[in-house]
């Protein structure tokens, strides 16, 4: 996966689960533990679905991405922000 496509990926993937997908954005900026930021915003209410019962959603997302860096050397942060809708 390229850059593009991990962003294409969750933008996808989320829109999927969540009750507002008309809400949910990816932005991706320079990381500072890492080689890229991807900023999720999302509506609030649907914050809770992207984190997942003890952010086990979170993590296995994060687990994907992770995988990306295997194949191209590149590194992902996740953050989920919150927007009022």
């Amino acid at each position: 996966m390229h850059n593009t496509s991990v962003e294409k990926f969750l933008e996808i993937y989320l829109k999927k689960i969540v009750k507002y997908p008309e809400h949910i954005a990816i932005k991706r900026e320079l990381g500072k533990k890492s080689d890229y930021m991807l900023c999720i915003e999302a509506a609030e209410k649907d914050v809770g679905k992207i984190i997942g019962k003890d952010g086990k959603m979170i993590s296995a997302l994060k687990n994907v991405i992770a995988a990306v860096k295997a194949k191209d050397n590149v590194s992902y942060e996740l953050i989920v922000i919150p927007k009022e809708i």
